[in-house]
């Protein structure tokens, strides 16, 4: 693991945020630890973290609404981030999922978990060895860079996102059931579920199609999953 990864950590609970940081820093990772989230996007603007990993209730603010603000941001929006929060029902799981969170790391934890699951996302974010660019119509997709631009313009996608689509559009005209996306795109992302897939499609389709309701790349095929449809052009 690179020195250079920093770990952007919101937790109000003194002790909690304490306990977090001495584990990341004994992992190796570089650790900016703050108790509420003011500061958070300004300082991540200035050196972008390699992971946020976001407690949701806070004073001032909360996490909820940081992320919306992270993932809003064209410099901070690919950046992973992982929930930590006692808020543990599937509907703030798909809530988080909507906003765009990797994880959802539920307290109480145990430390062992926390720094498994923060290598996972990291690990699932690194930039492939052989990289290459894939263009259809108006649709070009950057592996290296972990860019989508849609008619000549980026589009902000978080690196779970990019990771669907890139996936689903390197293997076109094969049906992939929502088990085999969670395996190949989420690996062992435990929070993550069939329903996190239709989540995460839908806003795919936002970004790639003129129509998301009725979608020319990204198809469902009921009962069985989604297939990527390539332009015969391309």
């Amino acid at each position: 693991m690179s020195v250079s990864q920093t770990v952007f950590v919101l937790e109000d609970d003194i002790d909690i945020q304490r306990l977090v940081q001495y584990q990341l820093e004994a992992a190796g990772y570089v650790v900016r630890a703050y108790g509420t989230p003011g500061p958070i996007v300004a300082d991540a603007e200035r050196n972008p973290p390699a992971l946020f990993l976001l407690d949701i209730m806070v004073p001032g603010g909360d996490g909820l609404d940081l992320c919306r603000r992270l993932r809003a941001n064209p410099k901070l929006a690919g950046v992973p981030i992982i929930f930590l929060t006692a808020r543990a029902s599937e509907n703030d799981r798909v809530l988080g999922l909507e906003l765009g969170a990797d994880d959802y790391i539920t307290k109480p934890f145990a430390t062992r978990e926390l720094l498994a699951r923060v290598k996972a996302v990291l690990r699932r974010f690194e930039r492939p060895s052989a990289p290459s660019v894939l263009k259809f119509d108006d649709v070009e997709i950057d592996q290296a860079a972990m860019q989508l631009r849609v008619r000549g313009e980026l589009q902000a996608t978080t690196a779970t996102e990019f990771r669907l689509l890139d996936y689903l559009a390197r293997h076109p005209g094969r049906v992939f059931s929502r088990d085999q996306l969670l395996d190949a795109v989420w690996g062992d992302a435990r929070f993550v579920t069939p329903r996190s897939v239709d989540v995460y499609v839908r806003r795919v389709r936002e970004k790639v199609e003129e129509d998301p309701e009725n979608p020319r790349y990204l198809k469902t095929m009921r009962g069985a999953g989604y297939r990527f449809e390539m332009p015969k052009a391309s």
